[in-house]
């Protein structure tokens, strides 16, 4: 009976939210897509791949050769695409000296390559990009043989140079961040030095989308898919606290974290703009048992999604470059499939876009309703909203289903729709039509970062 209560509502709030009147499609994300050029990504691939290797512990001063070429080769990249928006780009390479053994075992400086472009009116806002740029082979402490790493994660690294290429012609509110780091394979260092310097530079991170291994449509049993992508997102809260968890495990927000989200954010973003490739939400922080430079991210209180092909072929993942009983074994460049890699990066260039022109995800945003038909909407307005929408949808679906346009007054009364039996949030709209993502009330949902606590002493 509660399942049929259900769908009469659902039907009934559907025509309701279905009449409301919504701002006109923003043009810029039916443009972007277009700018996008598997052309170049071959050739940025290829580059990367022509320095043998960029294992985090090789050779730094070579021209030719290493981690080092390789880094000086990505800054120089951005500094021309730099030149060609007349200065738009700011090159920074935050670094530290890692010792952490048994994969750093001695002093090694590892640094990130990132090329900033900054924001007009909310350059404190940011959202990111990201890949890294090392590689490696079969043995981790291997830093002299060749390590192609085309795929894992040249792939990613040739996402974030075009995404710089592409966006740099526009102009945005809040800052873009194109991100190049070092260190993941040997225990996500470039992600930590990224997340400690998002913190320092005091930014409002709005999203990290990490893409990792984005190139490939073959799998290791010879299946292919070039119409789907990985989507990776945290359900709960990497620093939630004990009292926050409490609360949430009673009123709920499992899946509804900032993260889960940008998640959802993405595949709503596929499934207007994008022909030949679908989101699948995936929902844990990443691959089971594995881990990406997100992670540094979420530990960090920063929202952050790992983007990574639908079908891993792993004779192309961390793999000697050799043959074995008629198997080709290393992650060369004739794995990359040039043409869902560009169906992948433009993905990654309407999810910046979209997030960097909207406005700002709604601040304070709490619900109340207990012992009543109707439910209660709150949140803070902001000045570059000129609308908010208010969502709901069943405790059961993954998606966010319905939806009322209100004004920024920063309350609204979703009348009959009971609190108990639905889900919320709020996105904010502005003048051009952008939006941001959807925000779940309370703690779950906050998209304000929550600094880790610290670590008790010994």
């Amino acid at each position: 009976m509660r399942t049929l209560v259900l769908a009469g509502l659902c039907a009934a709030f559907a025509a309701v939210a279905h009449a409301q009147p919504i701002p006109a499609e923003p043009p810029l994300l039916r443009d972007l897509p277009a700018q996008v050029s598997p052309e170049r990504m071959r050739a940025d691939i290829a580059r990367m791949v022509s320095f043998g290797t960029r294992h985090t512990l090789s050779e730094t001063r070579s021209e030719k050769r290493g981690i080092g070429a390789a880094r000086r080769w990505v800054a120089s990249e951005f500094r021309e695409i730099s030149q060609d928006c007349g200065g738009c780009l700011v090159i920074e390479t935050p670094s530290a000296v890692v010792t952490a053994p048994p994969r750093v075992p001695n002093p090694t400086e590892i640094m990130d390559v990132l090329a900033i472009q900054r924001g007009t009116t909310d350059p404190g806002r940011v959202v990111i990009i990201s890949g890294h740029l090392d590689s490696r082979v079969t043995d981790v402490m291997d830093f002299k043989s060749d390590a192609p790493g085309a795929n894992d994660d040249a792939s990613g690294v040739a996402a974030v140079i075009e995404a710089a290429r592409v966006l740099s012609k526009h102009k945005f509110p809040a800052t873009i961040v194109y991100a190049a780091l070092s260190g993941e394979e040997q225990g996500l260092h470039g992600g930590k030095i990224l997340a400690d310097y998002a913190a320092a530079q005091g930014w409002r991170v709005v999203a990290d989308l990490n893409n990792d291994i984005i190139g490939n449509t073959e799998g290791i049993g010879g299946n292919r898919d070039n119409t789907h992508v990985r989507v990776f997102s945290e359900g709960t809260k990497a620093v939630e606290t004990p009292e926050e968890a409490n609360r949430r495990r009673y009123n709920g927000g499992e899946v509804d974290s900032p993260s889960r989200q940008l998640a959802r954010y993405l595949d709503g973003l596929a499934d207007r703009y994008l022909a030949g490739l679908d989101v699948v939400m995936v929902y844990r922080t990443d691959r089971f048992g594995r881990g990406g430079d997100q992670v540094r991210m979420l530990e960090a209180g920063f929202p952050a999604v790992r983007i990574t092909e639908a079908t891993e072929h792993y004779h192309r993942q961390h793999q000697d470059l050799r043959t074995e009983k008629g198997i080709r074994y290393g992650d060369t460049i004739d794995g990359v499939d040039f043409p869902y890699l560009a169906k992948v990066t433009r993905l990654n260039v309407l999810g910046l876009a979209a997030l960097a022109a909207a406005p700002a995800p709604p601040k304070d945003v709490e619900i109340s309703g207990a012992v009543s038909a109707d439910t209660t909407v709150k949140w803070t307005p902001a000045a570059d909203a000129v609308a908010y929408r208010v969502w709901w949808r069943a405790t059961t679906d993954p998606t966010w289903r319905y939806s009322r346009t209100v004004a920024p007054t920063g309350e609204t009364r979703l009348t009959g729709v009971n609190i108990d039996d639905w889900f919320f949030g709020v996105s904010a709209v502005g003048p051009d039509g952008h939006e941001s993502p959807v925000v779940y009330p309370g703690a779950p949902g906050r998209w304000e970062r929550t600094a880790p606590a610290p670590t008790p002493a010994n």
